[in-house]
């Protein structure tokens, strides 16, 4: 079974965030949950993000370096959104890395060092016309990424929500998330054949 360190998007650790991480135990797999707002929960997108640019975008990559310290190097990295940020500075950077999923949002490679690791799988997960994933780069630089990689999959869903998989805001879309949901517990079923970790 994979161990995952899952990251909450700009609202916080949600109630949608812990289910998702409860639907992943369920199937077995061990998941952190990292709290990286020390417990605040926003209701609205810009009061998150109104947080994000005070409290600093660096700061909460830190957060999720910090996060990470402690816990085992064979781990896969998973973010919402926000939470890609370090999520995939983690799978870029720290040794050991055994996969990487990213939802609603990609970063291009050159944020952490230009290279993604060899042997890292990673998925990606966005809509096909959600303004924040289409138009602000996050799909052009999810496809370099696909494109650029031996084992990177781009998985576009039909429709214009963002955070479509947490199931306690108005972005859910209950159909895509399971489907988010089942290629996700694909991907970590099939890690369960990778060699340990050196």
């Amino acid at each position: 079974m994979a161990e995952v360190l899952l990251f909450h998007h700009v609202h916080g650790l949600t109630s949608g965030v812990h289910a998702f991480a409860d639907r992943l135990r369920q199937a077995g797999h061990t998941v952190h949950v990292p709290d990286l707002y020390g417990g605040r929960v926003f209701d609205t997108l810009k009061e998150g993000l109104d947080y994000v640019r005070e409290a600093g975008f660096d700061s909460i990559v830190e957060r999720g370096r910090a996060a990470a310290e402690g816990l085992p190097s064979a781990l896969v990295y998973a973010g919402f959104s926000l939470g890609v940020l370090p999520a995939q500075m983690l799978a870029q950077t720290r040794a050991g890395a055994k996969g990487a999923l990213l939802f609603h949002s990609c970063v291009p490679l050159s944020e952490f060092g230009g290279v993604w690791p060899e042997g890292v799988p990673v998925q990606i997960h966005g809509m096909d016309r959600d303004e924040s994933f289409v138009d602000e780069g996050d799909l052009e630089a999810a496809r370099a990424l696909v494109e650029t990689t031996a084992d990177a999959e781009l998985f576009l869903y039909p429709g214009d929500r963002h955070m479509f998989a947490d199931s306690s805001l108005p972005d859910y879309d209950g159909p895509a998330a399971k489907l988010l949901t089942e290629r996700v517990l694909r991907f970590l079923g099939a890690g369960q054949a990778l060699p340990p970790s050196a």
